[in-house]
């Protein structure tokens, strides 16, 4: 099926995934196990029970994943994956299963992470473009297409 939403980032900052449970009410933490994963069998994070058990994580993945364990109780399952890489390129799904004396059916969510270089572009106008980035953000870039323009004007710049 087609993913529930897409995430994009920039190579090197924290993305969160999004999911949520539609269970009403409080959960028991206790009861409930989740996994994030990729292509179906790569371990990104896993929540047994009311605790981390990160065992089996993929070793890409060490030290980069967390849970909001202070809302899990409220049904948000978001994962925040920090240090996100080129290779973070996937397709990830978020399983919940609450276990006890109230099981309920397994619920899932499919994200779509999409990872962009931190590559700046220039067009033949001289300005640079910048993905999702304003000038303002960099400020020594917001000079560039002056320099640029100011260079040609002058005939400094040959071509």
């Amino acid at each position: 099926g087609q993913p529930d939403t897409t995430c994009h980032a920039f190579v090197g900052e924290t993305v969160i995934l999004p999911c949520t449970t539609t269970s009403p009410g409080e959960l028991i933490l206790s009861n409930s196990i989740l996994y994030w994963q990729i292509e179906h069998t790569v371990v990104v994070h896993f929540f047994y029970k009311g605790q981390d058990m990160l065992d089996e994580q993929e070793e890409r993945y060490y030290g980069r994943t967390s849970l909001f364990l202070d809302q899990m109780k409220h049904g948000n399952f978001s994962l925040k994956l920090s240090n996100v890489q080129l290779l973070d390129t996937a397709e990830y799904t978020c399983i919940y299963k609450q276990t006890g004396d109230h099981p309920n059916k397994t619920q899932k969510s499919k994200i779509n992470l999409i990872l962009h270089a931190n590559l700046l572009f220039f067009n033949f106008s001289g300005h640079s473009q910048i993905p999702s980035r304003s000038l303002a953000d960099v400020p020594f870039l917001a000079m560039l297409p002056l320099s640029f323009h100011l260079l040609v004007s002058l005939g400094v710049w040959h071509l």
